[in-house]
């Protein structure tokens, strides 16, 4: 999934980023609120680790005009403030939930995971569908009971498309799920993927609407 990490501390941002990234999402790194504004002005983001103490703009300010234009994007805010009463600001600001530094990075990815999974309305944490079943925490991929090794890009791509079961999803949205700024794109890279999971788990497991996209069938889900 694509992430914007906004974080001014170059060290700490530098270990998020890779992190999230070993963690198999495309991550957005900006350094300032309003940085991080023209962003989410921008571009489609599946959620936001968000930093408070910002240059040029707060966090919570960043958070609240994301919350004042009916974005419901899932936030999760990263930050020293500890007391009570900075949750209690970042939570009724529109926080999802609210990490205090330091922190474990596999904390960090799990409440991330959680956030997406109720994002997504998905009460379970394993996907299904089509035979397959993809678990995000242990990035375990099986094709009716048969375990599968996906490269990470496959795996974004199986993860986007099995996130929304019966949706198509056309070239240029599973790019955005794909690739970070500065990551270089070839012109067909997502049909090679998408030949290279048929490939590994059945020709039928994803189909092509012609002129719309890809989609993993609903009905199929096991």
């Amino acid at each position: 999934m694509r992430i914007l990490l906004v974080e001014d501390d170059a060290l700490l941002g530098d270990a998020l980023q890779a992190g999230l990234k070993q963690a198999g999402h495309a991550v957005d790194w900006t350094r300032d609120g309003v940085s991080a504004e023209t962003a989410l002005a921008t571009e489609e983001y599946a959620a936001v680790v968000l930093d408070l103490g910002l240059p040029r703009k707060d966090g919570l300010d960043v958070l609240r005009n994301l919350r004042a234009r009916k974005r419901a994007l899932p936030v999760l805010i990263l930050t020293a403030r500890d007391t009570v009463e900075d949750r209690i600001r970042g939570l009724d600001a529109g926080a999802d939930d609210y990490l205090v530094k330091p922190f474990d990075l596999g904390e960090l990815n799990a409440r991330l995971r959680a956030l997406l999974r109720r994002a997504g309305g998905r009460p379970a944490p394993v996907l299904a569908a089509s035979g397959i079943t993809l678990d995000p925490a242990s990035r375990i991929v099986e094709y009716r009971g048969k375990p599968v090794e996906l490269s990470s890009k496959e795996y974004a791509l199986l993860q986007a498309l099995m996130q929304q079961p019966g949706r198509a999803l056309s070239r240029a949205q599973l790019e955005q799920h794909l690739y970070a700024w500065g990551d270089e794109i070839g012109s067909n890279t997502v049909e090679v993927y998408i030949h290279h999971l048929r490939r590994k788990l059945d020709a039928e497991a994803i189909r092509t609407l012609r002129g719309i996209g890809y989609v993993i069938a609903r009905d199929s889900v096991t």
